[in-house]
């Protein structure tokens, strides 16, 4: 219905007094709601269906100005519409998100968050939505939100801790690997020994260099000690409801997100768990 365009969305004028028209109150009251839940201004425009003023099509400059409105707080002259705790809330959200600022949360997430099949780390834009922005990969065919990105983290966390055998890793402390140099000194040194007057220095000279090369070939993991560590941290740990950044710091080495809907976590030993990303819709 058209009307004075010096009276906001959401009022009416009946009887001579501006009052609440109950029908644009409840549309103001939803996109306090859906904007406090996350949906960006084009999300919500696009859901509203009561016209704006003169039959004109939403667009997201007339939700921000709703959300920017203070009339909606209630004056002498305008009836409340909006809570100051709602209105506040809203505010300081696009605030927020206007600064780029990013809460201290996310910011761990962020530092150990990277693209699965490039490597890059990936960015996280104003909106709230994680991407791949390496022009040699590409991006994402889906949404990665704030929300789905660490739910999927708590859901690894969680799984681990209900079963710690899903980090068992399957390495030595140390293992030998021979070669052929190897194996020819060490036949060489034999048929040295087999001689009747053999030269004792030369052949024990032989034998400690062998030893060396032997030495030299040895490697050494530390993955099951830190095995025994992760596992001896879950077993004491709780199921999360909250994303705890500092007992993730202590588990977990690296984050992927993949192109093909999932989240990976690389944690300290070196094995890594997967969580599928659901389809909607």
């Amino acid at each position: 219905m058209p009307k004075n365009g010096t009276i906001p969305f959401g009022y009416m004028m009946k009887d001579g007094q501006i009052q609440a028209n109950p029908e644009e109150v409840l549309a103001v009251v939803t996109i306090f709601s859906e904007y406090l839940a996350g949906k960006s201004l084009n999300e919500i425009s696009a859901q509203m269906e009561v016209p704006y003023n003169d039959g004109l099509k939403w667009n997201k400059n007339m939700v921000k100005r709703i959300l920017e409105n203070e009339k909606y707080l209630g004056t002498s002259k305008y009836p409340q519409l909006i809570s100051a705790e709602i209105f506040r809330a809203v505010n300081e959200k696009k605030t927020s998100k206007a600064t780029c600022i990013v809460s201290d949360e996310l910011q761990e997430v962020r530092n150990l968050t990277f693209c699965k099949e490039c490597g890059q780390k990936l960015f996280r834009n104003k909106a709230e939505k994680w991407n791949c922005h390496n022009q040699e990969c590409y991006k994402f065919e889906y949404q990665l939100t704030d929300e789905m990105l660490i739910g999927s983290i708590l859901n690894i966390l969680n799984a681990v801790t209900a079963n710690p055998s899903l980090i068992d890793a399957d390495s030595e402390v140390g293992k030998y690997i021979s070669d052929s140099e190897i194996i020819r000194r060490q036949n060489e040194i034999n048929r040295k020994i087999d001689e009747k007057n053999f030269d004792f220095d030369e052949v024990k000279n032989e034998i400690f260099r062998l030893a060396e090369m032997k030495y030299e070939r040895c490697t050494y993991s530390d993955i099951p000690q830190k095995t025994v560590f992760l596992k001896s941290v879950f077993k004491n740990q709780k199921q999360l409801q909250t994303l705890d950044t500092e007992f993730m710091k202590i588990c977990v080495s690296k984050i992927f997100a993949s192109h093909y809907r999932f989240i990976e976590i690389e944690f300290k030993n070196g094995v890594t768990v997967r969580n599928t990303i659901e389809r909607k819709g």
